[in-house]
């Protein structure tokens, strides 16, 4: 039987296919220390667990909700977004959803026709090109600077007239890059002179670091706003991943469409999780503030240790936000013998017991990306396997190769 060719496509998540060897070694009774997943280690806060047990007792989170969301957590994500960035989302402009990710693909169902093409900055997230190519869309990257930055002409020169939306993505996974506000100014004032939508995918705008500063491009003027879907969601500031709540917010005809197509898809997001995500966004915000300096402290331990790694560069310095460091790992692999990252991330994960995942999932060869939201005995115990692994690599090749 001949499956979908759309669906022949696709590749797998490389994170979560990392993760799933990891977990799978680990069942085997092998000390894996997976740095290849974006997941926060905390656990969800209690006022937002024991909102959910509520539910579950009172008997609200037995039924079906709207396809959309309940009414009380759009006004929620409503107000928390207007407390937040000062704009104003009527409820009618937001559509919840299970996580982020379906909030992305039922995004790029609605917006796109064969062959309509999306820009997406390297590196990217994993789901956004293959998410693209499922809606029957093309995903174009634009190139970066070794800093991963880019600049309107870098957009204007993968511009054509297929060109539909803008993937922007800060703080970013997988460098932790925050565009500043000129940045973000330049780059939406180009989006609508050509009449390009913008997926303001902000999931990690909670987690800034060392007195950095996030912009959302919700705070850059009502005039954008027709141009402007965000997409955010409870997994990274209130470790909620497992409870899969997202949404996007933008225009109503937008907003709609995407309800009409999650009617079809999935009814509801599950109540309990929806109970439980009204308290996140209303609750108290304490919780947030006590992860988002834990992984602060997290990142500035580790990051001079893998800098200092052979052959590692981080060109755009100690990032700004999210909990990813991506090193440009070119150096290394030719000091250990390696032909790419995914034979390099292999052989650590086999040899090491150190999870990892390779920049080609990213669309960037020759960089690997690791996660610090784990412990920081892990983290530092990870870091001796991976230096260990190379100092040993690197003392197996001949001498003029290193």
């Amino acid at each position: 039987m001949e499956l979908s060719r759309k669906v022949m496509q696709i590749q797998p998540s490389a994170t979560l296919k990392i993760s799933a060897q990891a977990k799978q070694m680990i069942a085997d009774g092998i000390d894996v220390i997976n740095l290849g997943i974006g997941e926060p280690d905390y656990q969800t806060p209690d006022n937002i667990k024991q909102a959910a047990i509520d539910s579950i007792q009172n008997g609200q989170a037995s039924f079906y909700t709207p396809a959309t969301g309940l009414p009380a957590l759009k006004q929620a994500i409503s107000q928390r977004i207007e407390a937040d960035h000062g704009y104003h989302f009527d409820p009618s402009q937001i559509v919840v959803t299970d996580g982020a990710k379906m909030a992305l693909f039922t995004l790029f169902q609605v917006i796109l026709n064969p062959d309509d093409e999306v820009l997406l900055p390297v590196p990217y997230w994993v789901s956004y090109s293959e998410q693209v190519k499922l809606a029957g869309g093309v995903p174009v990257e634009v190139g970066t600077d070794r800093q991963l930055r880019f600049t309107v002409a870098d957009l204007e020169a993968q511009r054509t007239p297929k060109t539909k939306a803008l993937v922007l993505n800060s703080p970013q996974n997988p460098s932790g890059l925050v565009f500043s506000r000129a940045e973000l100014t330049a780059i939406v004032n180009w989006a609508v002179q050509h009449d390009i939508l913008i997926v303001a995918d902000e999931i990690y705008e909670k987690l800034l670091y060392n007195g950095n500063h996030f912009t959302s491009v919700l705070e850059l003027g009502e005039a954008n706003m027709d141009h402007v879907i965000l997409i955010n969601g409870v997994s990274k500031a209130y470790s909620m991943t497992g409870w899969r709540i997202g949404y996007a917010a933008g225009p109503k005809a937008i907003m709609a469409k995407m309800g009409i197509v999650l009617g079809h898809a999935a009814s509801n997001p599950a109540a309990v999780s929806q109970y439980a995500a009204i308290e996140a966004f209303s609750g108290d915000q304490s919780s947030v503030e006590t992860m988002r300096q834990g992984f602060e402290q997290r990142l500035n331990e580790l990051y001079p240790l893998i800098d200092a790694l052979p052959g590692f560069k981080l060109p755009g310095g100690k990032p700004a936000g999210a909990f990813y460091l991506f090193p440009d790992v070119t150096e290394t692999l030719r000091l250990t013998g390696y032909a790419d990252a995914p034979s390099f991330v292999t052989a650590v994960l086999s040899e090491a017991h150190v999870g990892l995942v390779p920049g080609e999932a990213f669309g960037l060869p020759g960089h690997i990306r690791l996660s610090y939201a784990t412990d920081m005995a892990s983290l530092r115990t990870a870091y001796q396997r991976l230096k260990t692994f190379i100092d040993e690599k690197m003392a197996q090749q001949p001498a003029a190769e290193v």
